[in-house]
């Protein structure tokens, strides 16, 4: 199964990169499945119903099998960029599942929940274990990602839940 760590700021000076990059590492220890980084930035979308859509957006989506988003938390909610990239699909996210990964001064768990609202309306089924890393602990000088060893287990249960479900998922499509 193939699926996409989607990054979910395009904002300069992110961190979401590194958290992807561990959650890939994480994750690539999971036999007979592929995780790549999906990088927003990458697709250049227009915000909707302001430009043409990128078919290159709805292609990398329709071929993934289930997602993991890295959600930073904004002013309390996700980033334009992530919502935007949700609403810039729409059948390619049916019947997949997906994991949340998040981070924010409480965890990011506030962003977490909104894209968790938005994925129901999009038939995409979110797992329920959602690793949250804190800027206080889980990075140095809220810059430099550095999550604590005991943050791997979480994202385990996470990964073993995303696989499972999306291979249910799978006998649907």
């Amino acid at each position: 199964m193939k699926f996409g760590i989607i990054l979910g700021s395009t904002r300069e000076g992110r961190v979401s990169p590194q958290v992807g990059e561990y959650i890939q590492k994480v994750a690539s220890k999971q036999a007979g499945h592929e995780f790549e980084i999906v990088d927003i930035a990458d697709y250049n979308l227009p915000f909707l119903g302001t430009g043409e859509a990128n078919p290159a957006w709805n292609a990398k989506i329709n071929e993934l099998d289930g997602y993991i988003f890295i959600v930073q938390e904004y002013n309390h909610g996700m980033s334009a960029a992530l919502k935007n990239a949700l609403d810039s699909a729409r059948d390619e996210w049916f019947n997949k599942a997906a994991g949340i990964v998040s981070y924010g001064s409480g965890g990011g768990i506030r962003a977490a929940e909104q894209v968790r609202l938005v994925l129901a309306e999009q038939y995409v089924a979110g797992v329920r274990t959602n690793p949250a890393f804190n800027l206080f602990t889980d990075f140095e000088n809220f810059s430099t990602f550095k999550p604590g060893d005991h943050m791997e287990a979480g994202v385990n249960d996470m990964l073993n839940e995303l696989i499972n479900w999306s291979v249910a998922f799978k006998a649907i499509r």
